[in-house]
């Protein structure tokens, strides 16, 4: 065990299953470890580091910053906040943005939002969310309330009540949990920790519909697949939503902690001062981070769209060649092997091969590389994965061989 393992064991608190690697530095799609062994990362920090690791122009504004001015407080104006704000709004259409540093504070704060929308038109009964089922919004008692998974909400309740978990595409089921006393719907157009499910066309349309019939408000969680991944600003476009809060973290700062909740003018206008509040958000350092990676995430565009569509026709090819994925699911640069049998032994062999995917819903592999990747990464990436695939299939055949075997000779 590392020095640097061993000294964490002792004193950080275990709240994450990790694996056994220490990586010291990054260069593009690459990270290196404490040993100098290379890995190719399709993770990026669990869906960060979109303009990949050390990337010089982004390692420039920050040095550049920092030498400047790191941070003032939101008592006061500072002009890239305006800027940041300003550009977020043009990608959403979205008109006001709150600053804060992660995607769960910005769920947190839509949240909120909704909820005084309601209370400022002097409507004080629809306090209620609607959410999905293995849908993932953050672990903070807000968010994690809208989180489906018992495992993570049992031991904190009780949470937020009020909340409805329907189905993902019970388009009946929505339609009788959405009533007078209902807020807001939140939903992730591509569900990620929930293993990577995107909401079908049909079932998009029926809560934009919902939503338009009944005025409840859309929160439409772009966190994990929103700002690019899937080769459009946010992936709710490609379903036509108008979402009237959208939920961003991640993807924004490229590493730099930065999220934000992109709010529409008429929910604006109901919220006043000291409504909410941060510390630390929208700080000088993150937002000039964050305006460099959406300019550079501008010019990506075209780039992720032809890497999203190489990256799916292999992972279809691999699907062909091993009958235990059942499916391939995802959009863009955002993509999930849905497998027959638990995922974590094809990570583990993935990672020992030198490539940074991880599981999510336990049969799910989950990847989610740098928008930067390019088509000999995806090349190699995918034979790793056929490789890990095939040792995994044969270590569980192997083991149900040897359980028949053991039964057969009692």
């Amino acid at each position: 065990m590392s020095n640097v393992v061993s000294l964490e064991a002792q004193h950080v608190l275990p709240t994450y299953k990790r694996h056994p690697v220490v990586f010291v530095r990054g260069e593009g799609t690459r990270l290196f470890d404490e040993n100098g062994k290379r890995y190719l990362d399709f993770l990026s920090g669990i869906g960060v580091c979109v303009l990949g690791h050390a990337h010089p122009g982004l390692a420039a504004v920050i040095a550049e910053q920092s030498k400047t001015l790191i941070h003032t407080s939101n008592l006061f104006y500072h002009p890239l906040q305006g800027r940041l704000a300003a550009k977020l709004a043009a990608m959403s259409g979205l008109q006001r943005t709150f600053f804060c540093n992660s995607g769960t504070e910005a769920v947190e704060a839509c949240l909120k939002f909704a909820r005084r929308y309601w209370y400022s038109k002097g409507i004080r009964n629809r306090t209620q969310y609607v959410a999905l089922e293995h849908g993932f919004s953050g672990r903070t008692m807000g968010a994690l309330s809208v989180t489906a998974n018992a495992q993570y909400r049992d031991p904190f309740g009780p949470l937020i009540p009020g909340v409805t978990f329907i189905a993902q595409d019970d388009i009946q089921g929505l339609e009788a949990a959405v009533t007078d006393r209902t807020a807001a719907i939140i939903a992730e157009p591509i569900q990620g920790e929930g293993g990577v499910r995107p909401l079908s066309p049909a079932f998009a349309a029926a809560v934009e519909r919902v939503t338009t019939a009944t005025g409840t408000l859309l929160i439409a969680d772009e966190i994990q697949c929103g700002l690019g991944r899937t080769g459009r600003p946010f992936h709710c476009q490609s379903f036509g939503w108008t979402p009237d809060l959208i939920p961003v973290g991640k993807a924004i700062g490229s590493g730099i902690p930065i999220g934000a909740a992109l709010v529409a003018e008429h929910v604006a206008k109901e919220i006043v001062a000291g409504d909410h509040g941060t510390t630390y958000g929208g700080n000088l350092l993150s937002t000039r981070a964050a305006l460099f990676v959406l300019d550079e995430l501008d010019t990506l565009a075209p780039h992720v769209k032809a890497m999203g569509a190489l990256l799916e026709q292999k992972l279809g090819a691999l699907q062909q060649k091993h009958q235990v994925i059942t499916a391939v699911k995802g959009a863009g640069l955002m993509q999930g092997l849905h497998l027959s049998v638990d995922a974590l032994p094809v990570v583990e062999a993935s990672l020992k091969a030198g490539l940074v995917v991880n599981r999510t819903a336990e049969t799910v592999v989950r990847m989610l590389p740098p928008l930067i990747v390019g088509p000999a990464d995806i090349e190699e990436a995918v034979g790793i994965l056929d490789g890990a695939l095939a040792s995994a299939t044969a270590g569980a055949a192997g083991t149900k061989r040897t359980a028949e075997q053991v039964n057969a000779s009692r």
